[in-house]
């Protein structure tokens, strides 16, 4: 990597933003609090793997708990409970898509300012990331429960699990702020160091979520049976679960995080802090809902060789949801490692975090790549059954397809660390160039040659794009330019 020019600024003033320079003075207890969460010091390697494996086992859990949710769904209540659930969850997942990128917007505003041991601002701008979802969770609900059934009817949502989709869908709705909240919670403590309490939640979550679920739909005991909304219900108390314990353990531990007294009012959002969260918010959320959408194209371009490429497909999807996850962890250790240098005017070690953050990634990635082509066999047969006819089409998909997700690792540490600086837009396009005009056009212009081969070598040739636009930008961008960052006294609005 480049390091003429070790302090990266946005690549133009809009996306330039004012961070502090010279720690303000601590009191006591702020300096026993600069102890606890302190991504700044120590062996990068260390910390990096330290932060980054409670999110991987976080990832892990959250995908075992949607799976054996689903499981529960379709064997107590059938095929179109689970076609239900699913066309709710698409909905729910553009949601969380913004709210993901709100979170990873306040995510990085706190590490940068728990970095520079403003302790009053990373809670000013945490108490904004919660607050403006508190208000974006509650409006959703609201919209949510009287146009529900207009929004399945925009879907398409098939006859038959439509009536099952509407009820499940109400009681999503009304209790989505807990879900929101959660998030962003969690994704603030991350920022300030912490990330054993977001685990920590997510194992009580999905412990109450998988428990909860057959004793509400079938009803046990004095509890009656609620079908489909009852797994909803489970959903909705499992996020109250988690949420209750986060805010129990900030509070009884006294975790930099927690907002007391007149600090409270830093939930009204607003001011330089709401600006940072939406004008950073949406963009990073909009890389989720392209990558999705261009996702939801490859399946219907997939469905059109036929059942058994679909059914190889949906096997081979399940192997690569684990694939990425090593990349997602570190990309996000990678960022609020970053964020908090940024903070601690430490912008000398931001390269080697960045280094040390791609190499293990591309580790872990490359091992993971490995096992799933080297053991193609008996992984996809745990999906397909070892003489389904879709099996001899997944594994030749395994072979085109595995190694591309371990090139666009490169793109997704690297855009963590722009990310930090709050470099949003550009990785956002390259995103889309790399999954449209890149896969999609590949596939376009290859299909009347190769047929079916297209949809999957198209995967490889998109993860190429993204590495070519990526590490360039990186290496000599515009926002690599400036030798100083903007002064700052005191603390940021709120």
């Amino acid at each position: 990597m480049n390091e003429a020019s070790p302090i990266p600024i946005a690549e133009n003033a809009a996306e330039t933003q004012p961070l502090p320079q010279t720690p303000p003075p601590r009191t006591p207890q702020e300096a026993a609090e600069a102890l606890r969460g302190d991504l700044t010091q120590g062996p990068i390697l260390r910390t990096l793997l330290m932060f980054s494996i409670p999110m991987l086992i976080s990832s892990v859990l959250q995908t075992l708990n949607g799976s054996i949710n689903a499981i529960w769904v379709g064997r107590l209540l059938g095929e179109s409970a689970l076609a239900a659930t699913a066309n709710a969850n698409i909905i729910m997942f553009m949601l969380f898509a913004l709210v993901i990128g709100f979170g990873t917007a306040t995510t990085v505003r706190v590490g940068q300012f728990f970095g520079s041991r403003d302790f009053d601002a990373a809670r000013q701008n945490f108490g904004t990331g919660v607050g403006f979802c508190i208000v974006l969770g509650i409006a959703t609900a609201v919209v949510g429960w009287f146009f529900a059934a207009d929004i399945l009817d925009a879907l398409g949502t098939p006859a038959a699990s439509a009536t099952m989709a509407l009820d499940y869908l109400q009681v999503v709705f009304i209790t989505i702020p807990f879900g929101v909240v959660s998030m962003m919670v969690s994704m603030g403590m991350r920022g300030a160091g912490d990330s054993k309490t977001p685990l920590y939640a997510m194992i009580l979550t999905a412990a109450v979520d998988v428990v909860l679920n057959p004793v509400l739909i079938m009803g046990m005991g004095p509890l009656p049976s609620l079908g489909i909304t009852g797994s909803a219900m489970a959903t909705a108390f499992a996020n109250i679960a988690g949420l209750s314990y986060q805010l129990q353990r900030i509070y009884s531990q006294d975790l930099p995080l927690r907002l007391r007294g007149a600090e409270l009012r830093y939930l009204v959002p607003g001011g330089e802090a709401l600006r940072y969260v939406i004008t950073k918010g949406i963009p990073m959320g909009a890389q989720m809902l392209l990558a999705s959408s261009a996702g939801l194209v490859m399946i219907g371009l997939v469905n059109r060789e036929g059942l058994n490429a679909a059914a190889a497909y949906g096997a081979s999807l399940q192997l690569w949801n684990y694939l990425q996850m090593p990349a997602f962890a570190v990309s996000s250790a990678v960022s609020a490692m970053v964020a908090q240098a940024i903070g601690a005017n430490k912008h000398q070690r931001v390269g080697e975090v960045t280094r040390v953050g791609l190499f293990a990634t591309l580790a872990m990635s490359m091992a993971l790549a490995s096992l799933i082509v080297l053991a193609d066999q008996p992984l996809l047969a745990l999906f397909l059954g070892s003489d389904s006819p879709a099996m001899p089409i997944a594994q030749h998909m395994q072979l085109i397809c595995t190694w591309s997700f371990v090139l666009m690792c490169i793109s997704m540490i690297l855009s963590g660390t722009m990310r930090a600086y709050g470099v949003v837009v550009v990785p956002m396009i390259i995103l889309f160039l790399a999954l449209y005009p890149g896969r999609l056009g590949f596939y376009a212009l290859a299909y009347p040659y190769i047929g079916g081969d297209a949809v999957w070598w198209a995967y490889p040739v998109g993860s190429v794009v993204s590495v070519l636009l990526t590490v360039p930008y990186y290496m000599y961008g515009r926002w690599r330019q400036a030798n100083a960052l903007p002064p700052r006294s005191g603390a940021p609005a709120a």
